[in-house]
């Protein structure tokens, strides 16, 4: 065993001798042929490195002619561009000198024009002080041969003017009078009178009382309840006065506001049948006849639009036209004037050719403010005026609702339309009452009018304040004249005084010669 272990040794030692040997002899060989290579290399590079050098030595030569080319062209660019500079520039100086040239001229032109206008202003004024002489003189020729200073002369010529001016534009408005009333009477009664004849409504007189009807005089100790509490509850709730005085079997209920008159009335009545009066009752009863007012005065606002045909009406229009049914203006249902208005308006628009539908939408709403005129501040044509706006009515209705009483110029021919029919549903003999105080005043206030006027000798109010006559002094009033006094009167009587319908103005000029024969 140790001798094959040996022999083992000794082969791998000789195996490693030879790879040795071996190794040395082809390094050797291997290194006599790199040193041929690099030899040949060396070579190669000096060749490669002398012909850079040479198309470098190329490169540099082509690009120094590159750059001559390049600056000697430049420097002739800017050289032409150079002279074409100067050449403009001479030009601009030759064109500047011309211009100042001519400017010199110009101004030695002006200055001789204003030699010129200096010398004819100066010849203008010496014969404007020739002229003002010439005037006086005559201004002093003329005084010396009338007998009247300049002053006098202006005015006795401003008052023959003044006078030919007033007889003719009296003449004139007469003229006009007459044409329009010949042309426009006719039409206008038909259409009036065919609108009326066409129109009916119903109408009703309202007061500032209700009467309750009790089943017996008994009932008057329950209602005013121990101590008057039941009373007092009940006018605390609705805001009403009832009297309980000896009438038989009756109890009035007395307030300016008819929505709460009219809830003090249902109230009481539904207590009455019910029997039980206390004051929580009260409260009951009271809370569902509001109730039943508010649905009243909205099915009275539905029912108006239904009558007059007008649809598309904001809710809370509807609920202020409900309203109005409980609201009176001389006696006369805000409610029902507003409906006959439309029907009115309706029918005129129909008979003159324009929207009808427009034109009873403007009727239904034209006094809508009346609805809201005691709890706001403000007449009831500005109330309707907002009301209208703030629910987006078309213009044509805000200005009809503003000019029904002539507050402003109408601006449409609906609006004319709805003055008119307001005139005649108020003016209808019944349609409206006043107070004896009212009625008596109106009529002093029209004589102080007129008798107010200059050359008015007496003046009589008739026909129930619908007519005003005056008697004028025919030695201080001419026919011309007696145009004008009637047109004036009639613009202060409408501009002073508040009235239904209108006042016919009569002016009458009489002349009397009285002689005897004995």
């Amino acid at each position: 065993m140790p001798d094959f272990v040996i022999w083992i040794g000794i082969g791998v030692l000789l195996a490693v001798v030879a790879f040795v040997v071996a190794y040395k002899i082809g390094y050797n060989a291997r290194s006599k042929a790199d040193e041929g290579k690099i030899g040949n290399a060396e070579q190669k590079a000096r060749e490669i490195i002398d012909d850079a050098l040479k198309t470098a030595e190329t490169k540099k030569r082509e690009s120094l002619l590159e750059i001559k080319e390049e600056s000697i062209k430049t420097k002739n660019e800017l050289e032409k561009e150079t002279k074409e500079r100067r050449a403009e520039l001479s030009r601009n100086e030759r064109r500047l000198q011309q211009k100042e040239e001519n400017v010199d001229k110009k101004l030695e032109q002006i200055e001789r024009r204003e030699q010129s206008l200096s010398a004819r202003e100066d010849s203008l004024n010496k014969k404007k002080e020739e002229v003002n002489k010439l005037n006086e003189q005559r201004v002093r020729e003329l005084e010396r041969i009338s007998g009247l200073t300049s002053e006098q002369a202006k005015e006795y010529l401003l008052k023959v003017v003044e006078e030919e001016v007033k007889h003719e534009t009296a003449v004139k408005i007469k003229e006009m009078d007459q044409r329009v009333k010949e042309e426009a009477g006719k039409k206008a009664r038909d259409y009036v009178v065919n609108a009326i004849q066409r129109c009916a409504v119903d109408h009703v007189a309202e007061s500032t009382i209700s009467v309750v009807q009790l089943p017996s005089d008994e009932m008057k100790g329950r209602i005013i309840g121990r101590e008057g509490r039941n009373i007092r509850t009940l006018e605390t709730m609705t805001g009403v006065d009832l009297i309980v005085d000896d009438t038989p079997e009756a109890v009035v209920l007395s307030g300016f506001d008819p929505i709460r008159r009219e809830v003090a009335r249902i109230a009481l009545e539904k207590l009455i049948v019910d029997g039980r009066i206390h004051p929580s009752r009260i409260e009951e009863m009271v809370e569902k006849a509001e109730k039943e007012v508010e649905n009243g005065i909205r099915e009275a606002g539905e029912s108006a639009l239904l009558e007059t045909n007008v649809h598309g009406v904001h809710p809370e229009l509807v609920k202020l036209l409900g309203r109005m049914k409980f609201r009176t203006s001389y006696g006369q249902n805000a409610l029902k004037h507003s409906i006959e208005v439309s029907l009115l308006a309706g029918l005129l628009a129909q008979e003159v050719g324009v929207d009808v539908r427009m034109a009873k939408r403007a009727g239904l709403l034209h006094d809508i403010g009346k609805a809201v005129d005691h709890e706001m501040e403000g007449t009831h044509i500005q109330l309707g005026v907002e009301l209208c706006k703030k629910y987006k009515e078309s213009p044509i209705v805000i200005n009809s609702v503003e000019s029904h009483h002539g507050d402003v110029e109408p601006q449409s021919l609906i609006a004319c339309l709805i003055q008119a029919a307001d005139a005649i549903s108020a003016a209808r003999p019944g349609a409206r009452r006043e107070t004896l105080e009212t009625y008596t005043n109106r009529l002093q206030q029209l004589e102080d009018i007129t008798n107010g006027f200059k050359g008015v000798d007496k003046s009589f109010a008739i026909q129930a304040g619908r007519e005003v006559r005056v008697m004028v002094v025919p030695e201080q009033v001419n026919d011309s004249d007696m145009v004008l006094l009637a047109r004036d009167i009639s613009k202060q009587i409408e501009a002073e005084l508040e009235y239904p319908g209108q006042i016919k103005v009569s002016v009458i000029r009489e002349s009397r010669v009285t002689d005897y024969a004995k």
